[in-house]
Protein backbone atom coordinates (compact mmCIF):
# COMPACT_ATOMS: atom_id res chain seq x y z
CA UNK A 1 0.00 0.00 0.00
CA UNK A 2 0.86 3.39 -0.93
CA UNK A 3 1.50 5.69 2.27
CA UNK A 4 -0.27 8.32 0.54
CA UNK A 5 -3.35 6.19 0.40
CA UNK A 6 -2.92 5.11 4.28
CA UNK A 7 -6.49 6.90 5.17
CA UNK A 8 -9.61 5.47 6.19
CA UNK A 9 -12.15 7.45 5.13
CA UNK A 10 -15.00 6.01 7.34
CA UNK A 11 -12.29 6.91 10.00
CA UNK A 12 -12.25 10.74 9.10
CA UNK A 13 -15.88 11.05 8.80
CA UNK A 14 -16.30 9.23 12.23
CA UNK A 15 -14.01 12.06 13.75
CA UNK A 16 -15.03 14.83 11.70
CA UNK A 17 -18.11 14.23 13.51
CA UNK A 18 -16.93 14.99 17.05
CA UNK A 19 -15.25 18.32 15.74
CA UNK A 20 -17.84 20.97 17.24
CA UNK A 21 -17.75 19.89 20.74
CA UNK A 22 -13.72 18.42 20.81
CA UNK A 23 -13.25 21.34 23.45
CA UNK A 24 -15.97 20.42 25.68
CA UNK A 25 -14.50 18.76 28.63
CA UNK A 26 -17.39 16.84 29.31
CA UNK A 27 -18.54 15.74 25.88
CA UNK A 28 -17.70 12.81 23.50
CA UNK A 29 -13.79 14.08 23.36
CA UNK A 30 -13.72 13.98 27.54
CA UNK A 31 -11.46 11.25 27.28
CA UNK A 32 -8.69 12.90 25.56
CA UNK A 33 -8.94 16.18 27.95
CA UNK A 34 -8.65 13.82 31.06
CA UNK A 35 -5.34 12.21 29.45
CA UNK A 36 -3.65 15.31 27.63
CA UNK A 37 -1.87 16.70 30.77
CA UNK A 38 -0.18 13.23 31.48
CA UNK A 39 1.00 13.20 27.83
CA UNK A 40 2.28 16.05 28.01
CA UNK A 41 4.15 15.90 30.80
CA UNK A 42 5.29 12.70 29.22
CA UNK A 43 6.97 14.97 26.36
CA UNK A 44 8.18 17.77 28.22
CA UNK A 45 10.14 15.64 30.70
CA UNK A 46 12.02 14.39 28.09
CA UNK A 47 12.22 17.16 25.19
CA UNK A 48 13.36 20.75 26.22
CA UNK A 49 10.06 22.21 24.79
CA UNK A 50 10.89 25.84 24.61
CA UNK A 51 13.94 25.00 21.94
CA UNK A 52 11.86 22.21 19.86
CA UNK A 53 9.88 22.35 16.63
CA UNK A 54 7.44 19.68 16.88
CA UNK A 55 4.90 17.47 14.78
CA UNK A 56 1.46 16.64 15.92
CA UNK A 57 0.49 13.76 13.68
CA UNK A 58 -3.35 13.12 13.84
CA UNK A 59 -3.55 16.56 15.82
CA UNK A 60 -7.56 16.34 15.78
CA UNK A 61 -9.37 19.56 17.66
CA UNK A 62 -5.59 20.35 19.05
CA UNK A 63 -5.81 19.63 22.67
CA UNK A 64 -1.95 18.49 22.68
CA UNK A 65 -0.74 20.92 20.42
CA UNK A 66 -1.81 23.53 22.20
CA UNK A 67 -0.96 21.86 25.28
CA UNK A 68 2.89 21.76 23.66
CA UNK A 69 2.21 25.18 21.85
CA UNK A 70 1.95 26.48 25.43
CA UNK A 71 5.04 24.87 26.85
CA UNK A 72 7.14 26.93 24.25
CA UNK A 73 7.51 24.68 21.28
CA UNK A 74 7.00 25.70 17.73
CA UNK A 75 4.04 22.97 16.75
CA UNK A 76 2.92 21.94 13.45
CA UNK A 77 0.36 19.69 13.66
CA UNK A 78 -1.51 18.05 10.73
CA UNK A 79 -4.97 16.05 10.14
CA UNK A 80 -7.26 14.76 7.69
CA UNK A 81 -10.72 15.91 8.83
CA UNK A 82 -11.50 19.23 7.07
CA UNK A 83 -13.65 19.32 10.44
CA UNK A 84 -11.12 18.41 12.76
CA UNK A 85 -8.37 21.03 11.89
CA UNK A 86 -10.85 24.16 10.89
CA UNK A 87 -11.84 23.46 15.16
CA UNK A 88 -7.95 23.45 15.70
CA UNK A 89 -7.74 26.90 14.01
CA UNK A 90 -11.07 28.33 15.24
CA UNK A 91 -9.89 27.56 19.05
CA UNK A 92 -6.54 29.40 18.36
CA UNK A 93 -8.65 33.10 18.42
CA UNK A 94 -9.46 31.54 22.27
CA UNK A 95 -6.62 30.48 23.36
CA UNK A 96 -4.17 33.27 21.45
CA UNK A 97 -1.48 30.44 21.27
CA UNK A 98 0.36 29.75 17.75
CA UNK A 99 0.11 26.42 16.17
CA UNK A 100 0.47 25.94 12.43
CA UNK A 101 -2.48 23.68 11.16
CA UNK A 102 -2.43 22.14 7.79
CA UNK A 103 -4.66 19.88 6.65
CA UNK A 104 -2.29 17.04 5.21
CA UNK A 105 -1.16 13.45 5.47
CA UNK A 106 1.66 11.97 7.26
CA UNK A 107 3.39 11.09 4.11
CA UNK A 108 3.02 14.70 2.51
CA UNK A 109 4.87 15.77 6.11
CA UNK A 110 7.39 13.57 5.75
CA UNK A 111 8.15 13.88 2.08
CA UNK A 112 8.44 17.75 2.19
CA UNK A 113 9.81 18.48 5.60
CA UNK A 114 11.77 15.51 6.32
CA UNK A 115 14.48 15.77 8.86
CA UNK A 116 13.14 18.71 10.43
CA UNK A 117 12.00 18.07 13.68
CA UNK A 118 13.26 17.51 17.44
CA UNK A 119 10.19 16.02 18.32
CA UNK A 120 6.75 13.95 16.57
CA UNK A 121 4.12 13.32 18.50
CA UNK A 122 1.54 10.82 17.21
CA UNK A 123 -1.25 9.42 20.01
CA UNK A 124 -4.21 7.19 19.53
CA UNK A 125 -3.95 7.78 15.83
CA UNK A 126 -1.45 3.94 14.78
CA UNK A 127 -4.76 2.08 15.40
CA UNK A 128 -6.61 3.86 13.48
CA UNK A 129 -4.74 3.84 10.08
CA UNK A 130 -4.67 0.50 7.39
CA UNK A 131 -0.82 0.33 7.34
CA UNK A 132 0.76 1.01 10.88
CA UNK A 133 4.42 0.21 9.19
CA UNK A 134 4.39 3.39 6.64
CA UNK A 135 2.57 5.32 9.00
CA UNK A 136 6.01 4.74 11.91
CA UNK A 137 8.23 4.95 8.70
CA UNK A 138 6.95 8.95 8.15
CA UNK A 139 6.77 9.29 11.35
CA UNK A 140 11.10 8.39 11.36
CA UNK A 141 11.63 10.33 8.26
CA UNK A 142 10.01 13.93 10.25
CA UNK A 143 12.72 13.47 12.75
CA UNK A 144 15.81 15.29 12.66
CA UNK A 145 18.94 12.59 14.14
CA UNK A 146 18.78 12.35 17.56
CA UNK A 147 15.32 13.90 17.75
CA UNK A 148 12.16 11.65 19.51
CA UNK A 149 9.00 9.96 18.63
CA UNK A 150 6.27 9.89 21.12
CA UNK A 151 3.36 7.75 20.36
CA UNK A 152 -0.10 6.25 22.52
CA UNK A 153 -1.97 2.94 21.67
CA UNK A 154 -4.07 0.66 22.36
CA UNK A 155 -2.53 -3.00 23.65
CA UNK A 156 -4.75 -6.11 22.34
CA UNK A 157 -5.41 -7.76 24.82
CA UNK A 158 -8.70 -9.01 27.11
CA UNK A 159 -8.44 -5.86 29.39
CA UNK A 160 -8.02 -3.47 26.08
CA UNK A 161 -11.10 -5.07 25.12
CA UNK A 162 -13.39 -4.79 27.98
CA UNK A 163 -12.21 -1.18 28.93
CA UNK A 164 -12.03 0.50 25.59
CA UNK A 165 -14.58 -0.92 23.30
CA UNK A 166 -17.10 -2.97 25.77
CA UNK A 167 -16.19 -0.28 28.65
CA UNK A 168 -15.79 2.88 26.85
CA UNK A 169 -18.60 2.38 23.62
CA UNK A 170 -21.09 0.17 24.78
CA UNK A 171 -21.47 0.40 29.15
CA UNK A 172 -20.39 4.44 29.66
CA UNK A 173 -21.07 5.71 25.78
CA UNK A 174 -17.97 7.78 26.54
CA UNK A 175 -17.23 7.36 22.49
CA UNK A 176 -19.42 6.45 19.48
CA UNK A 177 -19.64 2.52 18.83
CA UNK A 178 -17.46 1.57 16.52
CA UNK A 179 -14.59 4.07 17.14
CA UNK A 180 -12.35 1.06 17.84
CA UNK A 181 -11.35 -1.71 16.47
CA UNK A 182 -9.40 -4.51 18.49
CA UNK A 183 -7.76 -6.42 15.77
CA UNK A 184 -5.83 -3.23 14.87
CA UNK A 185 -4.52 -2.42 18.27
CA UNK A 186 -0.33 -3.23 18.32
CA UNK A 187 0.92 -4.91 21.13
CA UNK A 188 4.37 -2.85 22.30
CA UNK A 189 6.68 -5.83 21.46
CA UNK A 190 4.38 -5.09 17.85
CA UNK A 191 5.35 -1.63 18.33
CA UNK A 192 8.90 -2.10 18.90
CA UNK A 193 9.65 -4.08 16.07
CA UNK A 194 8.16 -1.13 14.03
CA UNK A 195 9.91 1.36 15.19
CA UNK A 196 13.58 -1.40 14.38
CA UNK A 197 12.21 -1.07 11.24
CA UNK A 198 11.83 2.31 10.77
CA UNK A 199 15.61 2.80 12.18
CA UNK A 200 13.96 4.14 15.61
CA UNK A 201 15.68 2.71 19.11
CA UNK A 202 12.76 2.11 21.57
CA UNK A 203 13.99 4.04 24.84
CA UNK A 204 10.57 3.75 27.33
CA UNK A 205 7.06 1.99 27.60
CA UNK A 206 4.60 3.30 30.31
CA UNK A 207 1.61 2.56 30.88
CA UNK A 208 -1.25 4.89 31.30
CA UNK A 209 -4.01 4.40 34.02
CA UNK A 210 -7.36 6.10 33.18
CA UNK A 211 -10.09 5.61 35.76
CA UNK A 212 -13.35 7.57 33.74
CA UNK A 213 -15.17 7.99 37.12
CA UNK A 214 -13.17 9.90 39.01
CA UNK A 215 -11.58 11.47 35.58
CA UNK A 216 -8.01 10.87 37.18
CA UNK A 217 -4.96 9.72 34.48
CA UNK A 218 -1.87 8.46 35.44
CA UNK A 219 1.84 6.92 34.40
CA UNK A 220 1.84 3.31 35.44
CA UNK A 221 3.70 0.24 35.13
CA UNK A 222 0.65 -1.75 34.05
CA UNK A 223 0.56 -1.57 29.69
CA UNK A 224 -2.51 -3.54 29.56
CA UNK A 225 -4.68 -1.16 28.37
CA UNK A 226 -2.83 2.03 27.18
CA UNK A 227 0.29 3.17 26.89
CA UNK A 228 2.64 5.37 25.99
CA UNK A 229 6.37 5.27 24.44
CA UNK A 230 9.20 6.94 23.19
CA UNK A 231 11.72 6.57 20.60
CA UNK A 232 14.80 8.15 19.46
CA UNK A 233 16.66 8.75 15.93
CA UNK A 234 19.71 7.82 16.21
CA UNK A 235 22.19 10.89 15.33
Amino acid sequence: MSTAANVSADEIARFDQLASRWWDPDGESRPLHDLNPVRTAYVAARVDLRLARVADVGCGGGLLSEALARAGASVTGIDLGPKVIDIARLHLHESNLQVDYRLQSSSELAATEPATFDAVCCMELIEHVPDPAALVADLAAMLKPGGQLFMSTLNRTPASFGAAILGAEYVMRMLPRGTHHYEQFLKPSEMGRLLRHAGLELEDVAGLGYNPLTRKAWLSRITAVNYLLSARKPA
